[in-house]
């Protein structure tokens, strides 16, 4: 029986202002693909090839282009796929913030040390309407200037890790939001190392699969 994975994927439709909610099929034999409109109930992309894509680059929260649409991975579509894929390595993003840059070395050594892996990374200088668009989901809170501010003030790193849940062990090795928290809770924790406060707290880390995907997406997509 030829072998099959299915996801549950969903697309932001620009012209419709909605997200459209698909099932992904994948082949990997001939890495083919094939979608089905999971609210019509009806067969939306035959089976095609899709050689840009590859088993690999499917996971929970990834960002797969298939037939010019940008999909979001939300979630295994079959037990099949579901035991396949769900030990498989995780990726998140991490960004090292315009305070703590100087820091590089000792946070890559606490991330090394966890034994997360660096697959992509870079130094930029985001402009305001760069943060803005990044932080968007905080738009209207009362910290959102300030977090604006300061993540334009200087370069930041951003980088790409990957390994066993490394979502939760990325964000377990920054400790809670506010560092003089962290301090009090998890003092190994690097906010507690690093930061100063909720908004100067060293380091970020993306909270789900799909904040990942995005994220990721974001700043290497």
């Amino acid at each position: 029986m030829e072998e099959r994975y299915t996801f549950f994927a969903e697309w932001y439709d620009p012209h419709a202002a909605l997200i459209r909610k698909y099932q992904l099929l994948y082949y990997p034999t001939d890495q083919t693909c094939e979608m089905v409109d999971i609210k019509n109930r009806r067969l939306f992309l035959k089976r095609s090839k899709c050689p840009n894509i590859q088993l690999t680059d499917l996971f929970l929260g990834a960002v797969v282009n298939v037939h010019s649409r940008q999909l979001t991975i939300s979630d295994f579509g079959d037990d099949f796929t579901r035991l396949k894929l769900q030990s498989k390595k995780e990726h998140t993003l991490g960004i090292i913030k315009p305070n703590c840059v100087s820091k590089l070395g000792e946070i890559f050594d606490h991330v090394l040390l966890e034994g997360l892996s660096i697959c992509n990374l870079r130094m930029i200088t985001l402009t305001t309407k760069e943060a803005s668009k990044f932080y968007e989901e905080h738009q209207g809170k009362p910290f959102f200037h300030d977090l604006v501010v300061f993540m334009t003030e200087g370069p930041i790193i951003v980088f790409e890790l990957i390994g066993e849940k490394a979502i939760s062990r990325w964000r377990e090795l920054l400790g809670p939001t506010d560092s003089t928290l962290a301090r009090q809770e998890v003092p190994s924790s690097l906010r507690a190392q690093f930061g100063t406060d909720k908004t100067r707290n060293a380091c970020h880390g993306s909270d789900s699969s799909e904040s990942a995907g995005s994220e990721i997406n974001f700043f290497f997509g």
